[in-house]
């Protein structure tokens, strides 16, 4: 498994939708773009953020509810590439008891910003689908800081509508 950072949100220009990034932290440096929903982009966001909703979304409920019975999640893994759909596990622990549930990467990478546990993916997904950055050795960032990435996001997110996401 390789350990990955969660960069943020961003739009694909082309299609005009939102993927997450993920950057490996060490070796190749390569990034896996996953398209996700827009709500769940927003919840990312959000949590990247620090922005605190005047009730509970629905990953702030599931990290309430995980926390009031005692149980962690100890990472999350972006486990598989099938048919062009990622597949994620979450890897929960309670004292010697430990699960591993199924979830979308958006809603597993949601819940992670927001227990800030480790996130990996698996090698063979890496290989399959991440992206080698050729600026890692300049130090350049091609797609713009973070704050440039989170005013893009906010343009999308304004501009969407509910039509755009079929019936």
């Amino acid at each position: 498994m390789i350990e990955v950072e969660l960069i943020g949100v961003s739009v694909e220009v082309a299609s005009n939708t939102p993927i997450v990034v993920l950057q490996e932290m060490s070796g190749a440096a390569r990034s896996l773009s996953i398209f996700i929903g827009g709500p769940e982009a927003t919840a990312i966001a959000f949590a990247l953020e620090g922005v605190k909703a005047p009730r509970p979304l629905t990953h702030d409920l599931f990290k309430n509810v995980l926390d009031a019975i005692d149980v962690d999640i100890e990472h999350v893994v972006v486990s598989e590439l099938r048919d062009a759909t990622f597949y994620a596990e979450l890897h929960l622990t309670n004292g010697d008891e430990s699960w591993v549930v199924s979830a979308r990467p958006s809603d597993a990478l949601a819940l992670a910003a927001r227990v800030d546990c480790p996130i990996y993916v698996n090698d063979q997904v890496m290989n399959e689908a991440g992206v080698a950055d050729v600026d890692a050795d300049e130090g350049d960032d091609p797609d713009g800081s973070p704050e440039e990435v989170v005013e893009e996001f906010r343009q999308f997110i304004d501009s969407v509508r509910p039509e755009d996401f079929g019936a």
